[in-house]
């Protein structure tokens, strides 16, 4: 038992060594001596769209047809009943921080991982290896709505319309779809699109933006959404811790659900400490834990590139070390944040196919933290 701790530790002491060693030859993006600076309070917004229709046609239907849809899509209808706790949203808000995208709570750094939301989504057709990435030449909208729907050109020609920057589809064209449509898997596709445009990606409120689509249509390639959901979600909060304020258009649910999965130990423990037959010290010990973390694991990969459906990112993935009770090292930020732009920025198409490359030639992400949920990083 002994040894097994010390291998631990050891092992532990080498990713440090490592990590400093990384930071000295490369640098940091942050001055010396940086602190997180997080504003006072974030005024962010997260106003929904109206989810009761989608919950009463995905009532309205039988065992068979939803039986279909999970088998395809995962577990997204559960998003419908996850309820939005604005406050408590608020306040998680407070703790982004935006120079390494991750949650700060004091000591404490927490990040959702793509194994965590792979998990959560439980879609058997996801596979890990198969990243979005924008294509250079987008194809129209109409053409990516035609594929989906099954709809004529002059069907769907009627009914884009344009809202703000970006052109769109209304949720109740969709909805009077979903009910007319004599092919139960359209009506299927079209539902799932309606959830990913609603609840994953709510940019224009009762409207499906044009840039969904473009993700959906590759879904059936068994291309997963995770990186692409993770990427929006950090762009969304970055957004909005830096200005100050603004309204969150990530999937305000499964970030929610993420965080409650971290505390599902709350409830054991009340009635367990009072216990004497409940030992701590016990549990902790029978925790399984990775114990071959070394330098040749890590590799020098310091962050990963995400691409999103409007713009890219980047993450470190040392910060998801502490969450599964493993030490934590200040990641190396250097280059970090210049993955992190919107597809309207001046030469972004050589950057997404940057980032397209790197995946493409992966083909497959292998893990390197410790617990049941890692992080990839690139062989």
């Amino acid at each position: 038992m002994e040894k097994e701790f010390l291998d631990r530790v050891e092992d532990n002491a080498a990713v440090q060594v490592w990590s400093e060693r990384t930071q000295q030859e490369k640098g940091d993006s942050l001055t010396e001596g940086y602190a997180s600076e997080l504003w006072d309070f974030t005024h962010i917004s997260v106003t929904q769209n109206d989810l009761q229709e989608l919950r009463d046609i995905w009532n309205s239907w039988n065992g068979e047809v939803k039986q279909l849809f999970y088998c395809n899509y995962g577990d997204l209808p559960y998003l419908l009943d996850v309820k939005v706790d604005k406050y408590l949203f608020r306040a998680l808000a407070q703790f982004w921080n935006p120079a390494y995208s991750c949650f700060t709570f004091g000591g404490v750094d927490l990040v959702p991982t793509m194994e965590e939301y792979m998990a959560l989504l439980n879609c058997p057709k996801i596979q890990a290896d198969r990243a979005y990435s924008r294509p250079v030449n987008v194809p129209p909208f109409l053409k990516k709505l035609m594929n989906i729907t099954g709809m004529s050109e002059q069907w769907v020609a009627a009914r884009i319309k344009q809202k703000g920057d970006s052109k769109c589809i209304p949720w109740r064209n969709l909805r009077d779809l979903i009910f007319a449509h004599p092919d139960s898997k359209k009506r299927v596709d079209v539902f799932a699109l309606s959830l990913y445009g609603l609840i994953i990606f709510p940019k224009a409120l009762g409207h499906i933006d044009e840039a969904v689509s473009d993700l959906f249509d590759r879904l059936d390639k068994s291309t997963t959404p995770v990186p692409t959901i993770l990427a929006e979600t950090f762009r969304s909060l970055n957004a909005c811790q830096r200005a100050g304020e603004g309204r969150f258009i990530g999937c305000a649910q499964l970030l929610l659900a993420w965080f409650h999965s971290h505390f599902w130990k709350v409830e054991k423990v009340f009635y367990l400490v009072f216990s004497k037959d409940y030992s701590p010290l016990r549990e902790l010990v029978a925790t399984l834990r990775r114990d071959d973390i070394s330098e040749e694991k890590c590799g020098d990969f310091d962050w990963v590139p995400l691409a999103g459906i409007w713009g890219a990112i980047g993450y470190a993935p040392l910060m998801v070390l502490r969450q599964y009770r493993s030490r934590q090292f200040i990641p190396v930020t250097q280059g970090l944040a210049q993955y992190e732009f919107s597809y309207k920025d001046d030469n972004y198409k050589r950057r997404v196919r940057n980032i397209s490359d790197a995946w493409n030639q992966t083909r497959r992400m292998k893990g390197f933290t410790t617990g049941p949920m890692t992080t990839p990083k690139y062989e």
